[in-house]
C-alpha cells in the first residue's frame, strides 16, 4: 500500500505580517543609479588608446598583478605599457624578463 502523498504547503501559516513593498520612486538606490544609467560615449582617440593598451597586454601573455610586481615593481599593475618601456621591458620582451626573474 502506497502513502497518500503530502502537499507541498506549509501546515501552519505564518507569524509575519506582509507588508506592501515601497514604490521605487521613493527609494534612494534608484536614485543613486539614475545618473550612472546613461552610457559612456568615448572618443575615438581614447578607444584607440585602450585598444593598443589590450593589444600590449595581450603581446605581453595576459600577465597577472603578481607578474607585474615580480618584474616591474610595486608600482607594475597601475603603471600604463608606455611607463613599463621606460622602466627598461617592453611588453614584446615582458616574458623573457618574467622567465629570467623566476
Amino acid at each position: 500500500m502506497k502513502k497518500p502523498k503530502r502537499t507541498k504547503k506549509a501546515t501552519k501559516s505564518s507569524k509575519r505580517i506582509k507588508v506592501p513593498a515601497k514604490s521605487a520612486k521613493k527609494t534612494k538606490a534608484t536614485q543613486a543609479t539614475a545618473p550612472a544609467s546613461t552610457p559612456v560615449t568615448r572618443s575615438k582617440a581614447a578607444r584607440a588608446r585602450i585598444a593598443e593598451g589590450t593589444r600590449l597586454f595581450a603581446l605581453a601573455g595576459r600577465p597577472t598583478k603578481a607578474q607585474f610586481v615580480k618584474v616591474y615593481g610595486a608600482k607594475g599593475p597601475t603603471m600604463t605599457w608606455a611607463q613599463r618601456a621606460d622602466a627598461g621591458v617592453d611588453a614584446k620582451h615582458f616574458q623573457e624578463v618574467l622567465n629570467a626573474k623566476s
